[in-house]
């Protein structure tokens, strides 16, 4: 799954390929790398989201899905891929993307910013809008 060349002081790998970042879920059953930077960054309020993760937005980012491999057996559930034994809400994958939860990296992606921020008509009135952000009211065009 690897093809790493160096690791950085914080523990972030880069690839002959540029940027490659881990991940999988809370059991170590389901394990994903992306390489390179994610095309978007982006949080979503909709309900959808909201029920998947247990909490008030998903905070997300889309990678080519030529940038994604996996091991282990995850499981889908309305596009949305987990792990079967520890339940740990991983990425959704269709042809031309991978959008993976960025909670599930193996390191805080401090320096991913969200670009967007989608369903904010959904946001609660005490989350703030993210600056510098694109606002949408339902989903993204």
């Amino acid at each position: 799954m690897s093809d790493f060349r160096e690791e950085s002081a914080d523990n972030r790998v880069m690839s002959d390929r540029g940027r490659l970042r881990r991940g999988g879920c809370s059991c170590g059953a389901v394990r994903f790398e992306v390489k390179g930077e994610p095309d978007v960054v982006g949080t979503c309020h909709c309900t959808d989201c909201r029920k998947a993760t247990g909490s008030t937005y998903v905070y997300y980012g889309d990678w080519p899905r030529s940038a994604f491999t996996s091991s282990g057996s995850a499981i889908e559930f309305r596009g949305r891929s987990f792990c079967p034994i520890c339940g740990s809400r991983l990425f959704h994958l269709s042809d031309a993307k991978a959008e993976i939860m960025l909670g599930a990296l193996d390191d805080a992606p401090g320096d991913l910013a969200p670009t967007r921020e989608g369903w904010i008509r959904r946001r609660e009135h005490w989350l703030a809008p993210i600056a510098g952000t694109k606002q949408f009211d339902q989903d993204p065009e």
